[in-house]
């Protein structure tokens, strides 16, 4: 028997999550069996956590979108007892049960071999935030963003994904612009590397001229709405925007001036079905081009427990960097 965070739904329609113990047996079917070492909190978890379960498909539930741990039992050749192993993305957490669990079974497929440079609780002070950091900073590279062409602007940067782009971008010597709405987090921005905090408030509304002075060399958005419609504006001739999130609304009231006159570029970024190569060439990255101390400055350690209010909190966008989650503490 194994610790496991459940969610349940009552006849209701209510739902109630919390720590009890489960077997071998309760776990799905699939190819490899890993001894979970350490999970984390996104927005997605958070959902799956709150009230009517968000993304959730079936109950019982084990949430957590990623972990990272140790093969256990594997009926696939690419991997063995005792290889470490990282999951992010595949719906795993939300259509399957996922890490919130001291033992998760997954497919093979799913799975990717832990890279050299990084343990089992870096990858997931990275996780699946700074996974989707990593593909944003290679889609902008791909479209020519270069170091000292001019500010770079990171939305949301207080945040998971924000964290870790902010920190990435200055370590590959960007200058990097930093959007935050809470100015008691300028001295953590500054720490990871921000050369420049924006206050959200300067940017939070539309604008009736489609463009503004060219201003951006590039951006990494996790907010969308308003204010990446705003931002649509700002970019210098041929930037791009790697929109990540949508915290600020799925709702884009743009127009599609700067694509045809400035020749803007809205890049999209999934990390959850990304192909295996893009996989490990992300990962690859990460454990060369983020700096580990700034890594360990985002972290805020949890247990299994701690779980259900820190669901709450992230969703109200009150989780600073990146939740680390002991799930054998």
């Amino acid at each position: 028997m194994f610790n496991a965070l459940i969610v349940e739904k009552d006849d209701d329609g209510n739902t109630h999550a919390g720590v009890k113990q489960i077997g071998l047996d309760d776990l799905p079917h699939a190819d490899v069996t890993v001894a979970v070492e350490y999970s984390t909190v996104n927005y997605k978890d958070g959902l799956c956590l709150g009230p009517g379960g968000g993304l959730v498909r079936h109950y019982p539930h084990v949430p957590g979108i990623d972990f990272a741990g140790t093969v256990e039992q594997s009926d696939d050749d690419r991997y063995k007892p005792g290889d470490k192993v990282v999951l992010t993305g595949w719906r795993v957490g939300e259509a399957h049960w996922g890490g919130y669990s001291q033992k998760a079974r997954v497919k093979a497929d799913w799975l990717v071999p832990l890279p050299e440079g990084l343990d089992t609780r870096q990858a997931m002070a990275v996780g699946t935030a700074g996974f989707t950091a990593m593909l944003a900073v290679m889609a902008l590279e791909d479209h020519g963003l270069q170091p000292g062409h001019g500010p770079v602007l990171v939305t949301g940067a207080a945040g998971g994904v924000g964290s870790v782009a902010t920190a990435i971008l200055a370590h590959l010597g960007h200058e990097v612009a930093a959007v935050t709405g809470r100015p008691e987090q300028e001295a953590y921005l500054r720490d990871l590397g921000a050369s420049r905090i924006v206050p959200r408030a300067d940017l939070a509304e539309t604008v009736k001229r489609p463009l503004e002075s060219e201003e951006w060399t590039g951006c990494v958005d996790a907010v969308g709405g308003a204010m990446l419609a705003r931002v649509l504006g700002q970019m210098k001739y041929g930037a791009s925007v790697a929109a990540v999130g949508l915290a600020g609304g799925a709702a884009l009231p743009a127009t599609v001036v700067p694509f045809l006159l400035r020749g803007v570029n809205l890049l999209g970024i999934d990390s959850v079905m990304q192909p295996y190569d893009n996989r490990l060439r992300a990962w690859q990255r990460i454990a060369r081009d983020l700096p580990m101390d700034k890594l360990e400055a985002m972290v805020q350690p949890a247990t299994l427990s701690d779980l259900p209010g820190l669901g709450e909190d992230i969703l109200k966008g009150q989780v600073r960097g990146r939740v680390v989650v002991d799930v054998n503490a």
